[in-house]
């Protein structure tokens, strides 16, 4: 079969892979759709995950049960499935609390085990999850939007009268998604690309230009503020923009070692709130009914799909100029 490999730290490859056979209570998945995250460049880049070279990347991926392995019961040969990547231990501290994705020792599909930048891939048969007739690449957006929900819950996003999104990028724009599925209406999306802006007002959100008047007159006025750019510089500047007890959320991925400067005695007088997210908590199901309550709409957010040497290509080099969602199909 074909696949993209990291044979090693900051190399990629096309190349021929035997197919998996399924163990004991797994089920072969022939990818359809699978999307590029920004994770992928990190796990390459052997800042994220194990560094467990060699590997397939890719864990936003949907398809088709293509074979059951032993003792697999209540699914079958041609359904349409979506992977939730996440392989936790069960026991630690964290998974006992209902917190898989702090598992001590968690893995996934992707980043620790080979996951959907291949034709085909064995998976836990209890990570496939039905996605009636959406299509391949709609459905492949359930993981992202399973992990911006996640940061949604940590947050408190559902009780905010307002948002300000600084990204208006595919994660910037499924976050803005989720807040309205959850009954924000008031929702702001802060980007320095003019094209990224209007697609947000295309979708109903306010487009506010960085740097502008329209943006500082946001100063202390949302009740959650959200970082999906992972831009150190955007980040430590959240609590400009958040309200009197109010809420700022981590989404966007910082490099490890950056760190910014907050002030607690600020925290402390107008009782801020500062929250992290990480990853999704096997909460495919709901990510799936969020994307169904959107509609087709959210196909928008996919702007590229290609085969996978396209996607070797774009991993170790750089994405098409404005693109947003870009994913491998089968």
């Amino acid at each position: 079969m074909r696949a993209i490999l990291y044979p090693a730290r900051d190399r990629v490859e096309v190349t021929d892979l035997p197919a998996p056979r399924p163990a004991e209570g797994e089920v072969v998945v022939a990818m359809r759709a699978s999307g590029i995250c920004h994770t992928d460049i990190e796990v390459l880049r052997g800042n994220y995950g194990r560094s467990a070279f060699p590997l397939v990347p890719g864990h936003e991926y949907a398809g088709v049960i293509a074979e059951l392995g032993p003792g697999v019961t209540g699914l079958a040969v041609g359904d349409r499935v979506v992977v939730d990547p996440n392989i936790e231990c069960g026991t630690c501290r964290a998974c006992r609390r209902g917190w898989a994705h702090l598992c001590e020792s968690l893995g996934a599909y992707g980043v620790t085990a080979n996951g959907g930048f291949a034709e085909f891939g064995a998976v836990r048969a209890g990570a496939v999850h039905p996605i009636g007739d959406l299509p391949f690449p709609i459905a492949a957006l359930a993981e992202p939007m399973g992990c911006v929900l996640n940061g949604v819950a940590a947050a408190d996003g559902a009780s905010a009268a307002n948002a300000l999104v600084f990204g208006a990028g595919p994660i910037g724009l499924l976050m803005a998604i989720a807040l309205r599925t959850r009954g924000v209406a008031d929702i702001a999306l802060t980007d320095l690309d003019e094209t990224r802006l209007a697609l947000a007002e295309s979708f109903g959100f306010t487009p506010v230009a960085a740097g502008s008047a329209a943006l500082e007159r946001l100063h202390h006025g949302v009740d959650l503020a959200v970082d999906a750019t992972g831009v150190p510089a955007v980040a430590g500047r959240l609590t400009r923009y958040i309200a009197n007890g109010g809420t700022g959320l981590f989404f966007g991925v910082c490099p490890s070692d950056a760190r910014i400067e907050i002030a607690p005695f600020e925290l402390f007088r107008r009782q801020l709130r500062l929250a992290g997210s990480h990853s999704l908590n096997h909460n495919i199901p709901e990510a799936l009914a969020a994307i169904r309550a959107c509609g087709p709409d959210i196909g928008r957010l996919v702007s590229h799909q290609v085969p996978l040497d396209e996607i070797a290509r774009i991993l170790s080099d750089h994405p098409p100029p404005g693109s947003l969602k870009i994913q491998a199909v089968c």
